[in-house]
């Protein structure tokens, strides 16, 4: 491969950090390792193991090099040429849309796709297929808390303020979120904020490794955090800690929201969530307490079938204490995904067309078919979430394209979308490794991979960033945008695929302007003299937007709205047959579904498998002894791991992380049950009965 002579300024591939880290070429030019980049405000040189190992996924000894195609002789994936693999793509898209018609043709995309491919994919997806069956995997993500967003802010961006603001507001309450696993580092801004005497509450049923930086822990029973959230307001409003001249002056919707908090008295708030009213009333003057605070959410609460109620229940208690739309103060999402943030901004989800518009909104249409080229009739209209795009594979989409996702291991009720991915009559995969779903595929198409192109992603903070190529892919790899740009051609459409990236992100500019999440400003020069640009901005001469919502909200009023939810329980609780709560989530050395993660030694040798995490009296009760195998069961499928006993749970509840396929695969258990404004699936909270194998 051909490398620069000197280091390159780029960014880590995997989560919404997106920390700065630069790239030098090994001697040789066959790899790069990674150096420290102090200079990048985020992570300000800090890497972790997953980032520091990046590179070892680069090496053609675990990735896919050729294009693999499933012969009708063997019915096996062959090697074959990048034109058969392309022709094949393109006939079986097409062959099934001319007999079931457009909407029989599925995509499905991925948060950790750059801008531009996430631009191009739903662009593909509506003008080359012209079907309305294009979801993402961000959708498992960041739906409800995008959801929570746009209904109380009228604008969704992961933080409203950039990461250096935590360090310096007085309190943050950080809910079912454990950075020390997920984004280690972004733990320095917490252990900053103590340093400065700021306070941390840590709402999380396991007492993580961040929880143990907390000042106060509250550990709730699985999927009670809305009724936690609403016992806070309630606290607050009888404790006279309401600010009336904000509310008056800021909000619309009060009156109701207050009623429905009220109803949620602090007895009975214990005896749902479990944690005592001592307790809450500690979080509520610890909080109330500093002149500014935030709240912070991560997948805990959010991953519900309430998920989006859950999260505005939390932004009520900001709105009611003025701890919104001011400095140092508001409500933010700590985004998972690498771009989980741009991914969902610029047209692959069901829903949206580019700059965070609204498929459903003629103006809109109007705009992007503008920029396209099109009529606005021609394109289609709003389709299927993710969990019930995959749930319709084998009847009513019948083939489906997949780019930067692993389902089989990721999707919740894992066996069944495995069934679903099964009975397609055509499935094409394109990815970096050969993933659990590729290896069902029809058409496996191998891809470049972070450091082998150049594009741009959107941090959890809105700030958008440049990866530079670094490296040449190898021979028999190309880029996402070259395949996109490969299947248009074939499919009649000559024109408005390019393979250039910046080109992609110029069109983008122009398809975003004017829309919510405005890029129209920003170009790849200043986002490599300005460290990234935040957005909305607007035009070339625009500073970008740091801090939002600090003199209006972006409502059509400009108020910020309350939402008047109430406690319901999850979808599914325990009772005789499942009597425990299982809750999912991640570790720190494996990532996602740990397509990538899981070929790198060092990765493996920290994180080599799944795990039961199982309190000492629940494993006394069933007779499970640590390291031993322990069958967890659900209404969906049964799972074995090991056992990790330890004090660190509730008794009530165990824990799996959700990286690894087989019989470990946490994700079989998981409910599909959905959100019904974010359609957000609620792998947080189900029922399991928990048995030695």
């Amino acid at each position: 491969m051909r490398t620069p002579e000197s280091a390159t300024a780029t960014h880590c591939p995997y989560c919404a950090l997106q920390c700065g880290m630069n790239l030098r070429p090994e001697p040789g030019g066959a790899s790069v390792v990674v150096e420290e980049r102090a200079d990048f405000p985020v992570n300000r040189g800090a890497l972790c193991g997953k980032g520091r190992t990046a590179p070892a996924v680069l090496s053609s000894r675990v990735r896919l090099t050729g294009p693999l195609v499933r012969t009708h002789a063997t019915g096996r994936l062959e090697p074959a040429t990048w034109e058969e693999a392309l022709d094949a793509v393109a006939e079986g898209l097409a062959r099934t849309g001319r007999a079931h018609g457009p909407d029989a043709v599925g995509v499905f995309g991925g948060g950790g796709l750059t801008n531009e491919k996430a631009y191009a994919l739903g662009k593909f997806a509506r003008v080359a297929l012209r079907t309305s069956q294009i979801d993402y995997n961000g959708r498992f993500c960041m739906s409800s808390a995008a959801a929570a967003h746009q209904r109380a802010f009228g604008l969704d961006r992961g933080l409203p303020f950039p990461l250096e603001d935590v360090p310096r507001t007085g309190c943050v309450v950080l809910v079912g979120s454990n950075l020390a696993g997920t984004m280690p580092p972004a733990l320095r801004y917490l252990t900053e904020l103590k340093a400065n005497g700021g306070t941390l509450i840590v709402v999380d049923p396991r007492r993580t490794r961040t929880a143990e930086q907390a000042d106060l822990h509250l550990a709730p029973r699985p999927g009670t955090d809305l009724a936690l959230a609403l016992g806070l307001l309630h606290l607050v409003v009888a404790e006279g800690r309401t600010d009336e001249e904000f509310i008056a002056g800021r909000t619309t919707g009060w009156t109701q929201a207050r009623a429905a908090a009220m109803a949620h008295w602090p007895e009975l708030v214990e005896r749902i969530t479990g944690v005592p009213v001592p307790r809450l009333r500690e979080a509520v003057a610890l909080f109330c307490a500093p002149s500014s605070a935030m709240v912070l959410t991560a997948r805990g609460p959010e991953q519900q079938s309430k998920g989006t109620d859950t999260v505005g229940a939390w932004i009520n208690l900001c709105l009611a204490t003025g701890r919104a739309g001011r400095p140092l103060s508001g409500y933010g999402c700590l985004t998972g995904q690498g771009n989980g943030q741009g991914g969902r901004e610029h047209g692959q989800k069901a829903d949206q067309l580019p700059g965070y518009r609204k498929l459903t909104d003629p103006a809109a249409r109007a705009h992007v078919a503008g920029v396209w080229g099109v009529d606005p009739d021609s394109l289609p209209a709003p389709g299927r979430s993710a969990y019930e795009l995959l749930d319709s594979l084998g009847t009513e989409v019948k083939a489906l394209l997949l780019m930067g996702s692993n389902p089989v291991v990721s999707a919740p009720r894992a066996a069944h979308v495995e069934d679903r991915i099964r009975s397609l009559d055509f499935l094409a995969v394109a990815d970096v490794v050969l993933s659990e779903t590729a290896a069902l595929a029809d058409v496996v198409l191998p891809v470049a991979q972070w450091a082998e192109e150049t594009g741009t992603t959107t941090n959890l903070e809105g700030r958008v960033l440049l990866r530079r190529r670094a490296l040449t892919p190898p021979p028999g790899v190309r880029t996402d945008l070259d395949v996109l740009h490969g299947l248009a051609g074939r499919l009649g459409i000559e024109k408005g695929f390019p393979t250039d990236p910046e080109e992609v992100f110029e069109e983008l500019r122009r398809a975003s302007a004017g829309g919510p999440a405005d890029y129209s400003g920003i170009s790849y020069a200043r986002i490599e003299a300005e460290q990234g640009v935040f957005w909305p901005c607007p035009d070339d001469s625009h500073a970008g937007t740091p801090r939002l919502f600090l003199d209006r909200f972006a409502t059509d009023d400009g108020r910020a709205r309350f939402a008047p939810v109430s406690h319901r329980d999850a979808a599914e609780v325990p009772d005789a047959e499942y009597p425990v709560w299982l809750t999912t989530g991640r570790v720190v050395s494996q990532y996602q579904s740990g397509a990538q993660t899981r070929r790198v030694d060092e990765l493996n040798a920290a994180a080599p498998g799944p795990f039961v995490e199982i309190h000492p009296r629940l494993a006394t009760r069933i007779g499970a002894v640590e390291g031993a195998p322990l069958a967890v069961v659900s209404r969906r499928g049964r799972a074995v791991a090991p056992a990790r006993i330890t004090d660190t749970i509730r008794a009530d509840t165990v824990f799996m992380p959700f990286h690894w396929p087989g019989e470990g695969r946490a994700n079989t258990l998981t409910n599909p049950a959905l959100d019904p404004v974010s359609r957000m699936p609620e792998f947080k909270v189900c029922a399991v009965r928990v048995e030695p194998a």
